[in-house]
């Protein structure tokens, strides 16, 4: 099956529409990895969007926060301000969709969570030692991830032993005898000093995976956050991809 994986679309309906635009006709299904929403203005849009297609998809930390499962006094100044937002705009369909991800979800060989398959909903794997820890809490040959919006190629060559690679556009890279762990970057907020939107392509037949990027009208969705007063910061980060 060809699969197009998507990880923290942030309610950036831009950039999920590029996206599409872009794997359009390489792909059968969508896998999400979490964070449909929170940071972007088209909260209900992106979660309408999404389940138009044949698609699974897993809840991320933003997604909690906006149900309440999360305290968020630990967001930072504008993430809690984008909390509030999007709590006052979300449609009860949208609301009720949320509520019936789960954080952790396992198909065939692919563990998929969206931070860390040790703890599903929040933790940063970007460093050698952090992803080391968390080949020992999944079982299958490969682990697919999001939440750090950085696109990561991590190969456990034996136990303890990696390389930690972060990825460029369009490179593809076998998975046939390897055991990783793959985050496709983010659509909608990248924080690899690509503004692009990244996405990946998976073949799980041919167990394949490519990374992608395509340009999005950035200036669409900011006009979008300025007119709803979004902290200027948000609002500037994604000329940056930042």
């Amino acid at each position: 099956m060809r699969i197009l994986v998507l990880s923290d679309i942030h309610a950036n309906l831009a950039a999920f529409e590029a996206v599409l635009e872009a794997a359009d006709g390489q792909w059968d299904r969508v896998w999400c990895l979490g964070d449909l929403v929170g940071y972007g203005p088209n909260p209900n849009e992106c979660i309408a969007l999404l389940r138009e297609f044949d698609h699974l998809s897993l809840s991320g930390n933003h997604d909690w926060a906006v149900l309440g499962k999360l305290n968020i006094a630990e967001f930072n100044e504008d993430a809690r301000a984008m909390v509030l937002w999007t709590r006052s705009v979300l449609e009860e369909e949208s609301r009720s969709y949320l509520e019936s991800l789960p954080s952790l979800r396992v198909v065939d060989a692919f563990t998929m969570a969206h931070a860390s398959p040790r703890h599903p909903v929040w933790e940063y794997v970007l460093d050698y030692d952090t992803a080391a820890e968390n080949f020992a809490y999944f079982d299958t040959a490969y682990c697919l991830i999001g939440h750090s919006h950085v696109p990561l190629h991590i190969i456990e060559r034996e136990p303890g032993d990696l390389l930690v690679e972060e990825v460029v556009n369009g490179r593809i890279v076998s998975l046939i005898n390897e055991r990783v762990m793959l985050n496709p970057g983010s659509v909608g907020q990248p924080r690899d000093d690509d503004p692009r939107a990244a996405y990946a392509l998976l073949d799980s037949e041919s167990l394949t995976w490519q990374f992608g990027r395509v340009p999005y009208p950035i200036e669409e969705t900011q006009e979008q956050m300025r007119r709803e007063n979004f902290p200027r910061a948000l609002v500037e980060r994604l000329s940056y991809g930042w």
